[in-house]
């Protein structure tokens, strides 16, 4: 049995008790057991979290960027010193294989290299002689106070790879509302700056239902809010905060279809789409759970996946031959159950059934196997839906119109993808599709850091995306100056009154 931990909500700078009655339990999705009891913190402890982000911003805002991100440089280094010890946490708490879990942890570790960038990336513009004799420059200042609100599926990326690292950065601090599945890695993390040298205050993290979490999207001190996870909570996170003043970026759900064409080499095609379909069970935003096929290839390429997909290994997230972990709790197993049985109901061809998976030792564990649905039509709602799980489905076309179309009917578009030799509808594709982040022979297009995640639709409610440039535009606001000088002989003959400082 492994130790069942009770978590402390991060305030100010330490882990201190929360006075709450409520504690949900968080897994080991590998084994089924429970491994933390997690608070769900008092509205008071989420007001005493936004006062210790308000109460460090002065003394961090006006900290010189070049000196905020020598703290990102030993962070930095500090994730990679603790990289196995990192990686062994999402894995044990959230499911994902061990290399799944360490790509986890290294997007976190990008997300600092890039933000180490703000020297640069905070630089405003300027123009001398906008009107004769006058000069004018636009600086870029941090905001304030960040709320960041985590999903489950990438404990580590996501809040400390997209949101911590750049907004603190820019000079503001933040409070994160953790995943009540998955919140021990950004707790580990905070550890890792106060050592680092981050001073108290700057993170705050708490862990919460939704109840206390609304104190965030509305609260008079936040600034700006950014959120990853389902579409109905981020409409509701956006239109509530955005009503509130509040700046917003909502990353959430996606349906990422991939267009495979008549050229496509099928083992390789296959074997991209496996990669992108099953990796961290299908629980992230970016997998593409729906293969839209032209009828030339369509029954070689579905053999090929299904018998690619028989030779994944299932088992527990730590062990270093794992291809495919367990979900993260038997709850989300359940529901994507449901949609497999829905599935079938709806008379798609279920060609590969995961359902019935068991691991040696591991029974108690989360598990699901990679399931095909074959012959998906447009309306079935399991090749229209997000399901977050292992679970493939294929549609069959006749032209490379018919399948971009079916694509750009969807209402989410986070990714799109086509496979191709073709350059001409490569290019087509890439013009046409509705997806903000497009792949070409690239089964999973999320883009380096230093470019933003780009979803449209209802994959993103907002203006500036997360990361790249808009990550940089977004925690930060913009003042513009214009300044005019007067010569000495002007001066003389002008009468200027002094200023004392006060209104």
């Amino acid at each position: 049995m492994s130790e069942v931990k009770k978590l402390k909500p991060y305030i100010n700078g330490e882990f201190v008790e929360s006075k709450t009655s409520k504690y949900s339990d968080a897994y080991d999705p590998s084994t089924g057991e429970v491994i933390a009891q997690v608070p769900c913190c008092t509205p008071d402890e989420v007001e005493q979290a936004v006062a210790s982000a308000k109460a460090a911003f002065p003394g961090w805002s006006s900290t010189p960027v070049a000196k905020r991100v020598q703290i990102l440089f030993k962070m930095r280094e500090l994730i990679v010193e603790h990289m196995d010890e990192l990686t062994y946490l999402v894995a044990k708490e959230n499911g994902k294989n061990w290399a799944e879990a360490q790509g986890d942890v290294l997007k976190a570790k990008e997300g600092t290299e890039q933000a180490i960038s703000a020297t640069s990336l905070m630089m405003g513009e300027s123009l001398m002689d906008t009107s004769k004799g006058y000069d004018t420059v636009l600086y870029r200042e941090p905001l304030g106070v960040c709320a960041g609100i985590i999903p489950f599926n990438f404990p580590s990326m996501i809040p400390m790879g997209w949101m911590t690292p750049i907004c603190i950065a820019c000079g503001n601090t933040i409070v994160l509302k953790a995943a009540t599945f998955t919140p021990q890695s950004a707790l580990r993390f905070a550890e890792l700056y106060k050592e680092a040298g981050l001073p108290d205050g700057v993170i705050n993290i708490v862990t919460c239902s939704r109840h206390e979490a609304e104190i965030l999207l509305t609260h008079p001190d936040i600034k700006a809010v950014t959120f990853v996870g389902s579409t109905e909570v981020g409409l509701h996170i956006y239109s509530t905060a955005a009503a509130a003043g509040k700046r917003v970026q909502a990353l959430c759900e996606a349906k990422n279809h991939a267009l495979v064409l008549n050229d496509a080499p099928i083992e390789r095609t296959a074997a991209g789409i496996i990669n992108a379909s099953y990796g961290c069970a299908g629980e992230r935003c970016m997998a593409l759970p729906v293969i839209v096929v032209q009828e030339g290839i369509a029954d070689k390429l579905v053999a090929e996946i299904v018998k690619q997909a028989k030779q994944i290994k299932v088992g527990p997230a730590y062990d270093k031959s794992t291809k495919l972990g367990p979900v993260v709790n038997e709850a989300h197993r359940q529901s994507i159950l449901k949609w497999i049985q829905k599935g079938i109901d709806e008379g798609a061809d279920l060609v590969l059934d995961g359902r019935n998976v068991t691991v040696e030792g591991y029974e108690n564990g989360f598990y699901l196997g990679p399931t095909i649905f074959d012959n998906v039509k447009p309306g079935m709602t399991i090749g229209d839906r997000e399901i977050f799980g292992p679970v493939l489905c294929v549609k069959r076309v006749k032209t490379f119109e018919e399948g971009l179309k079916i694509m750009n009917a969807n209402p989410f578009a986070n990714g799109s993808v086509i496979f191709t030799q073709n350059g001409h509808y490569a290019r087509e594709f890439a013009r046409h599709t509705d997806g903000g982040m497009v792949g070409v022979n690239v089964g999973i297009p999320v883009p380096v850091g230093y470019f933003p995640f780009a979803g449209h639709k209802k994959s993103f409610f907002g203006d500036l995306h997360c990361l790249g440039k808009d990550g940089f535009r977004f925690f930060t606001e913009s003042k513009v100056v214009t300044t005019r000088w007067f010569d000495e002989e002007e001066s003389k003959s002008t009468n200027v009154s002094t200023w004392d400082g006060t209104i």
